[in-house]
């Protein structure tokens, strides 16, 4: 009987020693997951060396695009030994801009990815891609096809404008050059402004709003308008310069103002006209031409009259909330955490805003 007694009780405690030795194996699977997942997060920063951020660009052509790469490098040197920008040309090319984003996630050398999609209908590629390596990311100035995509991955943001915004400050401008000059703008008297639109790119919602609301804009003032021609120049100068050379010889004094989505095509309309003996300081002879950006090419221009005017996208701002959101995420932060940047209503967007840029407020 004692045996029996005894047999029970050494039976209790090793089912008890078993119950607590799965504990503690599960207890330490647990953790050892936890702790791979740890390492493959931005907690790999290291306290003492700059965080290691790659920043891939569409195209580094696009002079909008290098002006914020330039204040990007001023905030290197700024913060010299916190931070390390290395910069990727997707050369304008979708496949070249993946390989160059494959190679990165494979290398795990990266703390934060910015990154400045060519093909805006990618958005979700990307995001899946940079969600399964677990790297924060912050996509910026091309607005994305599904704002969605960017909201599947909790360390993914957006920093870029209100995309209406640019093309309604457009038509606001061209408004205030119609009713103040109609005379001499009116050139057939008909009561309707005649117009050429340069479009980015087809199908990129930042050039398809831009298009839209300018006119939309004027439309709404009670201007009439009229479309002579609409060519899409891919934000490029000399795609820009050799077909409105076309447009020009096609519709010639017919064109009462060009539109523009960005400075750099209509530059390149610019330097078309001059050709013609056009926008070269006679007033007689200028047709008035409005981009976007206010590049510092668009700017000198404007100050001498070849070019009506443009809309302010603040490069030096854009820069500015992507090193600081990123640096939060880099350090597993709140990303507004000691900044003023809220929020839009997707939770996952800060907005810069768009101004004019005209010779009677930048003189």
């Amino acid at each position: 009987m004692i045996y029996v007694v005894v047999w029970r009780f050494v039976m209790k405690i090793l089912k008890k020693i078993f119950k607590i030795t799965i504990v503690a194996f599960m207890m330490s699977v647990i953790l050892v997951e936890y702790s791979a997942l740890v390492s493959n997060t931005s907690l790999r920063v290291v306290e003492g060396k700059p965080v290691n951020v790659g920043v891939l660009l569409y195209s580094f052509d696009d002079a909008y695009i290098s002006l914020v790469r330039k204040n990007l490098e001023e905030i290197q040197k700024k913060n010299e030994g916190k931070v390390e920008f290395t910069f990727y040309d997707g050369m304008n090319d979708q496949s070249i801009q993946n390989d160059t984003m494959d190679t990165l996630l494979q290398k795990k050398d990266v703390d934060l990815l910015l990154l400045n999609l060519v093909d805006t209908g990618n958005t979700q590629v990307a995001i899946d891609k940079i969600k399964e390596n677990n790297i924060p990311v912050i996509l910026f100035n091309r607005e994305p096809v599904r704002i969605d995509a960017i909201k599947s991955f909790g360390k993914a943001y957006f920093v870029g404008t209100n995309v209406n915004e640019a093309g309604i400050l457009q038509g606001k401008i061209l408004i205030d050059i119609w009713n103040s000059n109609k005379d001499a703008l009116d050139k057939n008297k008909d009561n309707i402004m005649q117009y050429i639109m340069l479009k980015g790119e087809r199908d990129n919602l930042d050039a398809l709003a831009r298009t839209k609301y300018s006119v939309l804009t004027i439309n709404e003032a009670g201007i009439k308008t009229q479309e002579l021609a609409l060519r899409v120049c891919d934000w490029n100068e000399e795609i820009a310069k050799n077909v409105f050379k076309e447009l020009f010889s096609q519709f010639g004094n017919k064109i009462e103002v060009i539109i523009s989505n960005n400075d750099s095509m209509a530059i390149g309309a610019i330097k078309a006209l001059q050709e013609y003996g056009y926008n070269n300081g006679d007033k007689t002879k200028t047709i008035p031409v409005v981009g976007v950006d206010a590049i510092p090419e668009a700017q000198e221009l404007i100050k001498t009259g070849a070019m009506a005017g443009s809309v302010l996208q603040d490069a030096a701002a854009m820069a500015d909330a992507l090193y600081s959101m990123g640096m939060n995420l880099a350090y597993n932060k709140n990303p507004l955490e000691g900044t003023q940047y809220k929020f839009d209503d997707t939770g996952v967007a800060i907005r810069i805003p768009y101004r004019e840029y005209i010779v009677s407020t930048n003189q």
